[in-house]
């Protein structure tokens, strides 16, 4: 079962005892094996004594009542020191964060501190002397940072929920590796007193979860105005909304789509763009280049300049305790002065005035997470270039003073999951949470979050579809309608035909087997469903079409849509497009 907020609320109400959902969590993270994980655990009956304390008070007022959650190793928990990942840089707080008081007041437990890039400098993941959290869903990759240690524990499932930090997407690019929810919140609307800091100006806390709901739960038990904090801002209460009829969502035009040659992460969002109009959202394609301009300057611009007054002690007087990358980057802050800085700020000023415009085209961007995953051998093999490409789509978002949450749409065609980010202006996170909430719920992800495997549950049924019921296109609805989750990418063996069905509204394909060397790979599209949602699917199926075995490549099969070879004789044979989308297309 995956373990969320609302199913441990409910354990409890049902008199499970907070110990035993402590000794879970524990047992739990025993079992996951992961050195590199924590910096920090708090010993185990220390929290106890927490549930224990807090069991005896009973739930009235909080909200999250014995939910177990982790902390980001830059954000203070009293009797846990704080390092930001730099042993020397290391202390005891006396107090806990003010977002981490309010949560544990509305009865979260705080088990441990997480791992992350050294003084949440990178998107990586990989920038600590603790070693490197393991990914989630596939250990080769990388975990995404700087938020690293926080997206695992969430992602692999040994707390329902976890805070990071984000200044340039440490809470976006994370929750899109580890395949779940990363809520970036508005500046301001959570407090950043007992963070370290990066950039102070830009610096925000982060939420991952598995749902949309829980971490706006989270949000809204976290959000409240603090008098010292200088950033902090005072924001109205912001309930989840409902999908908009007819919601205008901005894409980067087609030709401004920034992929790095990964072209399952390119065919992904395309995807996941027509999973959105499928729902009813209107797609306005903008151009994106006023924010791909203001991205390249939180990294070289004097923004730096804020991580080096964030370290200054360390990086003057013991700059050997820093990692190299680390020191290297935020020692970059000394080639500029005040002048630079001024002029850098009025060129973000302008910058802010012309891309405000674009907020009157479409009430919320819809943006990959990011434009590609990378491997922890290919990033140790070039640190530096490709941590600044994880940044393409999320580096602006700060800078321009916008809201975000990345959230799993579907899995790509090598089974690693989707992720795309809504974003929206300061104060829309009830906007952009409800639409990313109402898209992740029809997925079927929310409740049964993405796997790096082909593996299915048990009560649900795999089928293949070639036509009119791939993703965006005109009779997808009546698989969403049945509650299907879209779970890849395929192509059939190479012994099938497809044809062009006469007389048919909307046009439909039928794929026909032909045997060795006569056919052609076919794309298709792999959903699940569950017993009955299957029945009722097939039972709509009309003639000549019906559901057969189709063989997959690499020696797999799955029930899918087959034709009557009498229906094909007089059909035209499309099989050279390889598919019936390109078919469409070429059309």
């Amino acid at each position: 079962m995956t373990i969320t907020i609302g199913t441990l609320l409910a354990a409890h109400a049902a008199d499970k005892s907070l110990a035993a959902t402590i000794e879970e969590t524990y047992a739990r993270i025993e079992k996951h094996n992961d050195p590199a994980l924590f910096i920090t655990i708090r010993p185990k009956s220390e929290a106890l004594a927490i549930a224990e304390r807090m069991q005896a008070s009973g739930p009235e007022g909080k909200p999250l009542y014995g939910v177990p959650f982790v902390v980001k190793d830059n954000i203070d928990v009293a009797g846990l020191r704080t390092t930001a990942a730099c042993p020397a840089f290391a202390y005891h707080p006396a107090e806990s964060a003010f977002v981490v008081e309010k949560l544990e007041r509305a009865g979260a437990i705080v088990i441990g501190k997480t791992n992350l890039d050294q003084f949440a400098t990178g998107l990586v993941g990989v920038r600590s002397p603790y070693g490197i959290p393991r990914n989630a869903l596939r250990p080769d990759l990388i975990p995404g940072g700087s938020s690293s240690g926080s997206a695992v524990a969430v992602g692999a499932g040994l707390v329902p929920f976890a805070l990071g930090t984000d200044t340039a997407g440490s809470g976006r690019v994370p929750a899109a590796f580890n395949g779940i929810v990363g809520l970036k919140p508005s500046l301001g609307a959570l407090s950043t007193s007992g963070v370290v800091p990066a950039c102070r100006t830009l610096d925000t806390i982060s939420i991952f979860a598995r749902n949309v709901a829980d971490a706006f739960t989270v949000f809204h038990a976290a959000c409240a105005f603090d008098e010292a904090d200088a950033y902090c801002r005072p924001f109205p209460h912001a309930a989840l909304s409902a999908l908009p009829s007819g919601i205008r969502l901005g894409v980067p035009r087609t030709d401004q789509r920034q992929f790095f040659d990964d072209a399952a992460a390119a065919a992904a969002f395309s995807r996941d763009i027509q999973l959105a109009a499928s729902l009813g959202a209107r797609i306005v394609e903008f151009d994106f280049e006023p924010f791909a301009e203001v991205a390249q300057a939180l990294y070289e611009g004097p923004w730096v300049a804020e991580r080096y007054a964030a370290t200054k002690p360390l990086i003057e007087h013991n700059p050997e305790a820093l990692l190299p990358v680390t020191r290297a980057i935020i020692e970059g802050a000394r080639k500029f002065d005040a002048v630079a800085a001024f002029e850098a700020f009025y060129r973000l000023a302008d910058q802010k005035r012309k891309t405000r415009g674009v907020w009157s085209e479409f009430d919320a961007m819809l943006v990959p997470t990011a434009p590609r995953l990378y491997t922890v051998a290919e990033v140790e093999a070039d640190p530096v270039r490709l941590n600044s490409r994880l940044g393409t789509y999320t580096n602006f978002v700060n800078l321009l003073d916008l809201c975000a949450i990345a959230v799993p749409w579907g899995v790509r065609g090598d089974g690693v999951p989707s992720s795309v980010t809504l974003i929206g202006p300061a104060g829309a996170d009830g906007l952009i949470a409800g639409v990313a909430a109402a898209i992740h719920n029809r997925t079927g992800l929310s409740t049964s979050p993405p796997q790096a495997t082909s593996s299915i549950p048990s009560d649900r049924i795999e089928i293949a579809v070639v036509g009119a019921h791939l993703s965006g296109l005109p009779l997808n609805r009546e698989l969403l309608e049945l509650g299907a989750s879209f779970l890849r990418e395929v192509e059939t063996t190479s012994d099938y035909r497809l044809f062009a069905l006469l007389g048919s509204s909307p046009p439909k394909p039928g794929l026909l087997r032909v045997g060795e060397g006569a056919g052609a790979a076919i794309k298709a599209e792999i959903w699940t469903l569950d017993h009955a949602g299957f029945g009722a699917f097939v039972a709509k199926i009309p003639a000549p079409l019906g559901i057969g075995t189709v063989r997959i490549k690499h020696g797999e099969s799955v029930k899918g849509f087959l034709v009557e070879a009498e229906a094909v004789k007089a059909a035209e044979d499309v099989s050279r497009f390889g598919g019936w989308r390109a078919y469409m297309a070429a059309r």
